[in-house]
């Protein structure tokens, strides 16, 4: 198998092409200074985590931005303030504010001349909306959490990206899932027999971050450090 044996990619967005670890600490900055919260970004992110996944769980139904207004409240609690309904919702329109990583773009465009290209996401529909206006391409399709009534893990999500490429003509074979998330994306690919790609963003650091750890073997048939370094491997036709 090589990259260039598959025509279609989907690709999870937060996490792997916008920067939703940055959006997200930054976006919980008023809540951490309110609470005199003192630990370290990772270990913010890891119980941001913990509840959100929790949450998707609980309320598959939910659209994220309420959802991540509801993490919020949660979150203050945790941390001994009051939740602010106010604070809350602001939390969860912040989505429209986290930046793409700053090789997202220019390897989108890249890829778009040689693939066809569709969003596979945890969010909403206007939320995701927002941040297209900076990913710099028109993706040929957009599933949300939204649109299945699931969030990932959930397979229903994957079987609904299987299902739909598959009545536009490309057999799950020549589908290449793209994501950062182990716990979101490789782990439920795996299950599906899906192909994927690891954009490992996280890198050196380590951890989970705003994911949750995972708990079982996983496997990817690539893995990168960034979007662009896949795009460099398409390029050289090493991979």
């Amino acid at each position: 198998m090589a990259l260039r044996d598959h025509d279609v990619l989907s690709f999870d967005c937060y996490g792997t092409l916008i920067d939703w670890e940055s959006g997200l600490y930054n976006a919980l900055g008023p809540l951490l200074e309110r609470a005199g919260v003192s630990l370290s970004r990772d270990a913010v992110l890891e119980t941001f985590a913990r509840h959100e996944s929790a949450q998707q769980a609980a309320t598959p139904d939910m659209l994220y931005d309420a959802l991540l207004a509801e993490v919020h409240g949660q979150l203050a609690a945790a941390w001994g303030v009051a939740r602010d309904a106010a604070e809350d919702a602001r939390f969860g329109a912040s989505v429209s504010d986290w930046p793409a990583f700053p090789d997202t773009a220019d390897a989108l465009r890249y890829l778009k001349q040689h693939y066809r290209l569709i969003i596979l996401s945890n969010v909403d529909r206007r939320s995701f909306a927002a941040s297209n206006e900076r990913l710099g391409v028109a993706f040929d399709a957009v599933y949300t959490a939204q649109d299945i009534g699931s969030y990932k893990p959930d397979r229903r999500n994957f079987a609904y990206l299987i299902e739909r490429v598959a009545e536009q003509g490309t057999p799950k074979e020549r589908l290449l899932h793209v994501a950062q998330s182990l716990f979101h994306d490789h782990v439920p690919a795996n299950a599906m027999d899906l192909a994927s790609a690891w954009i490992d963003r996280r890198g050196a650091a380590g951890g989970s971050g705003a994911t949750a750890p995972i708990s079982e073997p996983v496997r990817y048939d690539y893995r990168f450090p960034t979007l662009g370094a896949l795009v460099d491997a398409h390029r050289s036709g090493t991979v």
